[in-house]
């Protein structure tokens, strides 16, 4: 009767457990080492990385566990043949032992001492079973015993074959080197699947800014290109839409702002006009500089949709910057100092570059405090005043109609000054820039000393400051 006796020895587990531990510790040291190694050089964690180790991460994992089920699976097959193997030569040498009496089969041995006690116990049942043991080195002992006559126990002691054990280092080795090209093969194909889709992400996020920057022409469906649709086409499909919506909003207010303007034109000119036929008298200056106010506000509201419907066209001429300014502003507001530190010939719109200029003017002598400074450096002007600065709302989002910093409402100005210097600014192609001036190294509380305004004209050319400065 042939045995089925096949309770693994300490040793065995101790064996199988060695080699798969060392397999998947090997896997995931280098997967991990790698990833350090990555974040360690400052790799950029953008979608394509991330997909890619996610990717790699995967194929490492379902590398480690199929890795250890065909490594178990080819063992335990090895072991059971060595076994079969081994329960054969056993009954061979039964066959020999009952016919001549003595145990003249090699390795075969009667009642061995070194028996394992569990197999002799099986044994001793009558049954023939073979057994695994722990041998030298943590390499398998295989034993295979039957009973005989006179109560005798045959056994056969063999080794797990070198032969076994380089095939088990070799199919170790193919499946170490097959996790590593499953892990890098991911990689690749994470790094080319995410780069795709970041770039396609990149390309819609350039074009919103565009979009975000006035330039309504811009669509970002059209700047991702390609013809496969997915979801960055759906995201790029809603946001052109948001900014469809939003563009015929702005665009009916200033429609609105602009007839309200323009229909307010005639009769504040004709209350002007009335006004100048009062009689002399205090009540008539009031009238008039009422009338008068009302005027510019209207006018600068118009003005202002205009610069908004963004046609407005730049009639170009070539001027000597700093021969300009010093002539315009003399005739403006002859206590204003003017300095050329460095003239230049610039090509631009000389009408739109004196309202540039008289509007931030304007906005230095009501809000800020003499003496009042304008600079002409290469192709750019500064305006600085000595008064408590510009607002911290202006300098973190810009001018802003209708809001002038005050917090009384006394008619300090309405707003549309910075307003109008920023879009004429635009028309030119130019910068228009403010900021304060304060002591080297003094926190935000510390008062400012002055405001400074700073326009950049197009095509610039470096200030022997050494500055340079670039348009957004």
């Amino acid at each position: 009767m042939r045995g089925t006796f096949r309770r693994p020895s300490s040793a065995d587990t101790a064996d199988g457990t060695g080699i798969r531990t060392g397999l998947s510790t090997g896997i995931r040291t280098g997967l991990s080492t790698g990833i350090r190694t990555g974040l360690s050089t400052g790799l950029r964690t953008g979608l394509r990385w991330k997909l890619s180790a996610a990717i790699a991460l995967v194929g490492a994992l379902v590398a480690i566990a199929l890795s250890l089920v065909v490594h178990n699976a080819a063992r335990v097959s090895m072991l059971d043949n060595a076994r079969d193997l081994a329960d054969e030569r056993v009954q061979i040498a039964q066959r020999s032992y009952e016919l001549s009496n003595r145990p003249n089969f090699p390795n075969v041995k009667l009642d061995d001492p070194r028996l394992p006690s569990a197999l002799r116990a099986k044994v001793q049942e009558g049954r023939r079973a073979t057994y695994v043991t722990d041998g030298r080195d943590g390499v398998p002992d295989i034993w295979a015993a039957v009973p005989v006559k006179d109560g005798h126990v045959l056994s056969l002691h063999t080794g797990f074959t070198d032969r076994s054990t380089d095939i088990l280092n070799d199919l170790d080795q193919a499946l170490v080197i097959g996790s590593i090209a499953v892990v890098l093969g991911g990689s690749a194909l994470g790094v080319l699947i995410g780069g795709q889709l970041s770039r396609r992400l990149r390309k819609a996020a350039a074009a919103a800014n565009q979009v975000a920057k006035g330039e309504s022409d811009v669509r970002v469906r059209d700047a991702i290109g390609g013809v496969v649709r997915d979801e960055t086409d759906d995201l790029a499909r809603a946001v052109d839409a948001m900014a469809d919506t939003l563009q015929q909003r702005l665009e009916a207010e200033r429609r609105v702002t602009a007839d309200i303007a323009h229909e307010l034109r005639t009769p504040v000119t004709g209350l002007l006009t009335a006004a100048e036929l009062l009689p002399p008298g205090r009540p008539t200056e009031l009238v008039l500089d009422r009338a008068k106010a009302m005027r510019t506000l209207v006018e600068d509201v118009l003005e202002v949709a205009r610069l908004d419907g963004a046609s407005e066209r730049a009639e170009l001429q070539d001027i000597i910057l700093g021969e300009f300014v010093s002539r315009r502003v003399a005739a403006k507001d002859p206590a204003v100092e003017v300095r050329v530190v460095h003239e230049s010939m610039v090509t631009t719109d000389p009408r739109r570059l004196e309202r540039v200029l008289f509007n931030l003017l304007a906005n230095a002598a009501r809000h800020g405090k003499p003496p009042i400074q304008v600079t002409v450096e290469g192709r750019v002007i500064r305006v600085r005043d000595h008064g408590p600065g510009f607002p911290a709302d202006l300098l973190a989002d810009g001018p802003s109609r209708f809001r002038t910093g005050s917090s009384d409402r006394a008619g300090h100005g309405h707003g549309l000054g910075l307003t109008i210097a920023a879009g004429q600014a635009r028309v030119l192609g130019a910068r228009l820039t403010f900021r304060n001036i304060r002591p080297a190294g003094a926190p935000d509380d510390v008062p400012s000393e002055g405001a400074v305004a700073v326009l950049w004209l197009p095509e610039h050319a470096p200030t022997n400051t050494g500055s340079y400065p670039m348009l957004p």
